[in-house]
């Protein structure tokens, strides 16, 4: 009997606009990005897919959908900044004039899609001094 373990599990989240969501994801983000039935799968780097898929009635994640982990944080923010992206500002969660949280725990830049979910650049090493 097959069970969970073995199963090759995926996450999924929602969009109120797929082809938005398509631009987005394989434009802006530069993810590799299939179209299939109307849903989109973002193919990420160490294999992962995810599901986008369209909802009429969406609501924006209140929470990170997506981490990318980055080696230069600094540097992930610029190019981001740089086509486009504008990043999240969170009470409680002072960033810097970048949009970097530099408090406990990884470096971290939130921003949102275009349906409004949020996503992060995180670094999870500090550069040596």
């Amino acid at each position: 009997m097959p069970t969970l373990r073995d199963s090759k599990a995926f996450g999924s989240f929602s969009v109120d606009d797929v082809p938005e969501a398509l631009r987005f994801y394989g434009g802006t983000l530069g993810l590799d990005v299939t179209e299939e039935h109307g849903l989109l799968h973002l193919h990420l780097a160490g294999g992962a897919t995810v599901l986008v898929y369209p909802k009429a009635d969406h609501t924006p994640a209140s929470f990170t959908v997506l981490n990318f982990p980055v080696p230069d944080i600094e540097r992930a923010v610029d190019e981001l900044t740089g086509r486009g992206i504008e990043f999240e500002h969170y009470p409680g969660l002072e960033a810097d004039e970048k949009g970097i949280f530099r408090g406990e725990g990884p470096l971290i830049a939130w921003f949102t899609d275009p349906a409004g979910n949020v996503l992060s650049v995180l670094q999870e090493q500090l550069p040596p001094d």
